[in-house]
């Protein structure tokens, strides 16, 4: 078969893509967007901004650089003209630029740049140019979370998890250009540990061994990483990694795992992390629904009040009417701690932590977090046997395609 960028991208992203492209919300951003750009004759000021903050990298300063940017650029059939820029940070860090005036930007670290070696540029930069080719800027995730109105949480889920998947296809852009498995993984391991390689020295086997000790299957996290990166996309993430091997076993890459064995793989892999428990049937996805239902309206009432704005959040998530004056709030309040102690028993560990992340999504939907809303949630955390910063990780938290 002949393998295109367009062919490696990843199934359920563009799936979703698709889908929240219709999106009312999406499609209103979107136009706001393009009306401020129009008052500036079509400019964002983006590349003014990069030439104030950064430095612009010229091929005679960057040749080996620029080579890289342009192998990719024809293994991925670009057709924009590519602008690279770096800026000082000693974290690991590539992102890449929505374009302007038919400029394509890409910025580095310059902690980057000089730690990975040309091959591993190569994935990363694969990686990045996969976010222009795939138009994964046309969902506008910032703009949306971080805007004066809300987004509906439901929403908000939905840009999570594609965000997600939007990451394995540039992944597999990543992969599609660098041809070789061995750069890929050391371009991880360092992205995961760090390091540069020269303290430490990088084997395959072991780093490939420790994903497998994570028990992705069995929903079990490992040792060698936080539990909390299970639900981000950068620094490391073991969910990426194990999606990105079972890319290189497929017809893909050179393999034999069919395209479509491949991506039920995939979503089998990232199940882990999405939502389904609010459809679900089993006595788990019920106990789950259970403690999101309760925790919401307790996070919400943990001020003594709840307003019409956090009642209006409240029934864009569970449906029109589900909030009620009959609701006995001092009655959830004391079956919390029972429907924690039912998900504590039942779920899985990541599968608890996505019920603590909703419910942060959900508390965040109306903009402010008080003291005590939080308190609650850290609360709710202790009762699951996760990590308290994982609650300061989901508030905080921002998606861009980098």
């Amino acid at each position: 078969m002949r393998v295109s960028a367009e062919t490696v991208r990843c199934q359920s992203d563009l799936g979703m893509f698709e889908r929240l492209l219709e999106d009312l919300t999406v499609k209103r951003v979107n136009e706001q967007i393009e009306q401020e750009a129009k008052k500036d004759g079509g400019r964002t000021g983006l590349r003014r901004r990069l030439l104030t903050t950064s430095v612009r990298l010229s091929e005679a300063m960057a040749p080996d650089l620029r080579r890289i940017a342009d192998e990719c650029s024809e293994r991925l059939e670009l057709g924009i003209e590519l602008e690279l820029y770096v800026y000082s940070s000693p974290v690991y860090n590539a992102m890449c630029f929505k374009p302007e005036a038919n400029r394509l930007f890409v910025m580095f670290s310059s902690s980057l740049l000089e730690a990975f070696t040309d091959a591993e540029l190569k994935f990363v930069m694969g990686h990045e140019l996969g976010h222009h080719v795939y138009n994964h800027h046309e969902i506008p995730i910032g703009y949306i979370l971080r805007g004066g109105t809300r987004p509906d949480p439901r929403l908000a889920l939905d840009l999570f998890t594609w965000s997600r998947y939007a990451e394995i296809s540039a992944d597999r852009a990543g992969a599609h250009c660098a041809q070789d498995l061995l750069a890929v993984s050391r371009a991880l391991f360092k992205l995961a540990s760090g390091l540069s390689g020269s303290t430490v020295q990088f084997h395959l086997d072991d780093f490939l061994a420790q994903v497998d000790a994570m028990q992705i299957e069995d929903a079990v996290p490992g040792q060698g990483a936080p539990k909390e990166d299970w639900f981000s996309t950068h620094p490391f993430s073991p969910l990426r990694v194990k999606a990105l091997s079972l890319f290189y076993d497929s017809e893909l890459a050179g393999g034999t795992q069919s395209k479509a064995d491949l991506e039920v793989a995939v979503q089998g892999v990232m199940s882990l992390m999405e939502p389904s428990y609010l459809d679900g049937r089993t006595d788990t996805a019920e106990n789950m629904r259970r403690l999101l239902f309760a925790g919401a309206l307790v996070v919400a009432n943990a001020d003594g009040n709840i307003s019409e704005e956090e009642v209006a959040i409240f029934e864009k998530f569970f449906g029109k009417g589900a909030f009620s004056d009959s609701l006995n709030l001092d009655a959830l309040q004391s079956d919390l701690d029972d429907r924690i102690v039912q998900v504590r028993e039942m779920a899985s560990t990541p599968q608890a932590m996505q019920v603590l992340r909703d419910l942060c999504l959900v508390a965040r939907a109306e903009g402010r977090i008080s003291q005590v809303e939080t308190d609650v949630l850290n609360n709710i955390a202790d009762g699951l046997g996760v990590a308290r910063e994982f609650v300061c990780q989901s508030l905080d938290s921002e998606l861009e395609p980098d």
